[in-house]
């Protein structure tokens, strides 16, 4: 027994086990099947609507250079961006908060406040954002019995409205990352720039921001990927006056049964938004150097 382990050991025997890339197994067929669709969708956007698998042409792609889908494209990336900043902003300070609070039980507190939105529905945290700030919601309501307002305030129906649920709704994906991040600075590297005569402001600029800067980076890219293709919180809270991309391709696929326009209008968005990821990437991690 001892020769024979000693044996295995050195390499010269090995025990017989199941091979370990069968543990990719279940991955490699849901990769599987993503791919298939992606590739058929694909295929689809060269199609016309009645012979959508036995044409090939490049006219829904051209349809989209009309001003209402160019308006759409531009209006989806820029709330996206806005929201972006936004969140990473909001995020900065819980994010520091909860990776230097040293009490356990309000760390595991914070923790659980912030996955919340992640186990809700994004639907109810929608419908409970019209119920806040409805023009006969409570926010509105008060307002009125303050005496702030005459008339009710549209909160929502809008893009500050929209920018808004995008910006609740990934708030968690930016503190998460970043929080992470600022956990593995030792806090003697702030403790040695307080000593130096930096005051906090300045230890927050100048040591944990360039140290956390992969982070920041991950919830960025994040948060804008998740908000780029985000479809209930615009169609709940922007209604049909502010038609960001996803809500056009839902349109096109569903109610008008334009497979090709909407298949076109998903291989654009997805292009477009791994292009702005990866040139962000880029000009992020050459800044981070």
């Amino acid at each position: 027994m001892v020769r024979a382990a000693i044996s295995r050991a050195a390499g010269e025997e090995r025990p017989a086990g199941p091979n370990p890339w069968l543990l990719l197994l279940p991955a490699g067929v849901f990769l599987g099947f993503l791919i298939l669709a992606s590739l058929l969708i694909l295929r689809l956007s060269f199609g016309v609507k009645g012979a959508e698998w036995s044409t090939w042409t490049l006219e829904s792609y051209r349809a989209i250079l009309s001003s209402l889908y160019l308006k759409s494209i531009l209006l989806t990336f820029r709330l996206s961006i806005v929201s972006t900043a936004i969140t990473v902003i909001l995020a900065l300070p819980v994010a520091l908060f909860m990776a230097r609070v040293t009490q356990a039980y309000l760390r595991r507190l914070l923790l659980l406040v912030l996955l919340l939105p992640l186990l809700m529905n994004l639907v109810l945290q929608s419908y409970g954002w019209l119920v806040l700030l409805a023009p006969d919601g409570l926010l509105n309501r008060a307002l009125r019995l303050l005496g702030l307002i005459d008339r009710p305030v549209l909160f929502l129906f809008n893009e500050s409205g929209v920018t808004l649920g995008l910006v609740q709704t990934a708030f968690p994906l930016a503190v998460l990352p970043i929080a992470n991040a600022i956990r593995t600075i030792p806090p003697s590297l702030e403790e040695a720039a307080a000593l130096l005569g930096a005051n906090r402001l300045r230890v927050i600029r100048h040591v944990l921001l360039p140290l956390a800067a992969q982070g920041i980076l991950a919830a960025s890219l994040l948060v804008f990927a998740f908000n780029v293709s985000a479809f209930v919180v615009p169609f709940l809270l922007g209604g049909r006056r502010v038609s960001m991309l996803a809500l056009l391709i839902r349109d096109q696929m569903g109610p008008l049964l334009n497979w090709p326009f909407g298949a076109a209008n998903s291989v654009v968005l997805v292009a477009l938004a791994l292009a702005v990821l990866a040139a962000y990437q880029h000009l992020a991690r050459r800044r981070v150097r």
